[in-house]
């Protein structure tokens, strides 16, 4: 036992030497420790926006997607269900706008590209005839081939990120040639992506996992380099909420989960600044 007591002394008193050496003599030791500690510690804070939406009764079906027209302040999601409105409009507060059922049949996805000029939505609608423009690789377990690619987004370097959720993995291509650059699955051994999406600031994809009922907070890789999964922050939601679908606000950062067993859309909303620096 003593023994014990007279290690803890040493590594206060070793502690308390950095801080002195640091203060004093401007000595890096101190601040890379530091570094490395607030690394695995920090937490990107967010808060489930409880009031929203104003209304929650709107939700009548199975709500599969959802997504920000920041431009216009808009927030579009898309549900599953009979005889009800398959589409629904709120505002970013939360209250209800609109919503329309005569051209969609079963919506999946759904994809805003508004811009000053003109507003636009695209939905996927899986109970509609439709023709393939592009096609990249086929059903399989290999690089540039899938197993129920779920979810797709773009990053500021040109670069396409895909959900292969059968395969438990994101996999990356060149937006312009299609060429595969590489792939991440150390994060998804227990179950693959359902969906993906970058903070604003490019610097954190947003992986939800849809039977983990998980939100996870991955580094993004620099240019030209992909590298391994990195989780730097999960938000665990209850049971059998399934999150199957998000999107991420582009001015704001605020989080919306598209969650078919809930059969709702909540709103996460960051705290303090909206994603905090790591390591500054």
């Amino acid at each position: 036992m003593a023994r014990f007591w007279v290690c803890v002394a040493g590594a206060g008193f070793f502690l308390a030497f950095l801080i002195l050496h640091s203060r004093f003599c401007g000595s890096p030791v101190l601040r890379n420790f530091t570094f490395a500690v607030s690394w695995r510690t920090e937490k990107i804070l967010y808060r489930l926006d409880v009031g929203w939406p104003k209304y929650p009764e709107y939700f009548t079906g199975t709500t599969f997607c959802v997504t920000v027209d920041s431009v216009n302040g808009l927030v579009y999601i898309g549900q599953r269900g009979d005889n009800i409105p398959k589409i629904l409009v709120f505002t970013e507060d939360g209250y209800f706008l609109r919503a329309w059922n005569y051209t969609v049949d079963t919506p999946h996805g759904i994809f805003a590209a508004s811009t000053l000029y003109e507003q636009s939505v695209w939905i996927t609608d899986v109970g509609s005839d439709f023709m393939i423009l592009w096609l990249h690789g086929e059903n399989g377990t290999g690089p540039a081939k899938f197993n129920i690619p779920h979810s797709v987004t773009l990053d500021s370097a040109g670069r396409v990120w895909v959900a292969d959720r059968g395969n438990k993995r994101i996999q990356v291509f060149d937006k312009d040639t299609g060429e595969w650059l590489g792939a991440w699955n150390n994060c998804f051994t227990e179950e693959g992506p359902s969906s993906v999406r970058f903070t604003p600031d490019g610097k954190y994809l947003i992986v939800a996992q849809l039977n983990l009922s998980r939100l996870s907070f991955v580094a993004a890789p620099p240019v030209g380099s992909i590298g391994e999964c990195s989780v730097i922050s999960t938000i665990q939601l209850a049971d059998q909420v399934l999150p199957h679908l998000l999107e991420v606000d582009r001015k704001t950062g605020a989080v919306y989960v598209a969650e078919i067993g809930a059969k709702q859309v909540q709103k996460y909303v960051p705290l303090n600044s909206y994603v905090p620096s790591f390591g500054s």
